[in-house]
């Protein structure tokens, strides 16, 4: 039980910035003055509060170094190397806001992440030798980015969590489109089918790559450094995440594709931290939220 404990602290210190108690932003989702953009227990719901998100991160990273554009901002603008908890714990702030916040908390936690892109542009080295200028509101950079995260989030519950996506994969992409419009992408995919086909046409642009900088954050994301009970855990989570990637990114990637016994490992290691963290907190606070509103509501008519 002491064990668990301090792993728990240690998972939950990574994963949300503090060992113990509700982050306050998590806590403000109970808060807020609306339902929200996605339905309680829908597809967004069920799929970002699920223990696979562990291996969906990763894999979202390593799709997202592809593109030389999303790299070199990466690479010129972000402190990962100096601090990537504060950068994971970062994305995970924005993720939650937006899957189980109001519309008012989703639209200003993408509006901030929006302002902080705003001074992220430089240029690149194109295939060919030459510079390449790019801003990370391009809008092919924001199309990537969400594709990149829509497909691997969709691909990691698909192959790890324990019952199907409510209303199907579609609902998913669908739903998770709103983020998509949210952060500026154009005409995000609304379907499985539109998303697979954004992600063949970009493929076959040949744009995508892996040059130094690339195996230098492929580095990275396969030896992050985490606190040591979270470090013995994490080569599972990272077989999961190449597993999941499609067979020409792990082959660009330089990534060898992972044995069943590696896999089974990962699903070994969500089911145990699963039980281990128990339900995710921002479901319970959005909870309080709709139940709050619902009340309301309901008091508003018995006055009438």
């Amino acid at each position: 039980m002491i064990l668990d404990d301090v792993l728990r602290r240690r998972v939950l210190q990574v994963l949300s910035g503090q060992a113990t108690g509700v982050p306050e932003y998590v806590q403000e989702l109970s808060r807020g003055g609306d339902p929200g953009y996605f339905a309680e227990g829908g597809a967004v719901w069920t799929v970002h509060a699920d223990i696979a998100t562990l291996v969906a991160g990763p894999r979202a990273l390593l799709m997202q170094a592809l593109h030389p554009g999303a790299m070199a901002g990466v690479h010129d603008h972000s402190r990962y190397r100096e601090d990537p908890l504060g950068r994971l714990v970062g994305t995970i702030r924005w993720i939650t806001t937006v899957s189980f916040g109001s519309r008012e908390q989703a639209e200003g936690a993408s509006a901030w992440v929006r302002r902080l892109h705003e001074h992220v542009r430089g240029t690149y080295t194109g295939a060919e030798g030459e510079p390449v200028a790019y801003a990370a509101q391009d809008a092919d950079l924001l199309t990537w980015v969400h594709l990149a995260f829509a497909d691997s989030f969709l691909k990691a519950y698909l192959r790890f969590a324990a019952r199907p996506v409510p209303g199907g994969p579609d609902a998913y992409v669908r739903d998770w489109a709103v983020a998509g419009e949210l952060m500026g992408v154009p005409d995000p995919p609304r379907s499985v089918q539109q998303l697979d086909d954004r992600l063949d046409r970009i493929r076959a642009s040949g744009i995508l790559r892996a040059d130094a900088r690339v195996r230098e954050a492929v580095r990275f994301i396969r030896r992050p450094p985490l606190p040591k009970p979270v470090a013995a855990t994490y080569p599972a989570l990272f077989a999961g995440a190449v597993e999941t990637l499609p067979t020409w990114a792990s082959s660009t990637l330089g990534l060898r594709r992972p044995t069943r016994a590696e896999t089974a490992a990962t699903a070994l290691v969500l089911s145990s931290t699963r039980r281990l963290l128990g339900e995710a907190a921002a479901p319970g606070q959005a909870r309080i939220r709709l139940r709050r509103l619902e009340a309301e509501a309901a008091g508003r008519a018995t006055a009438d």
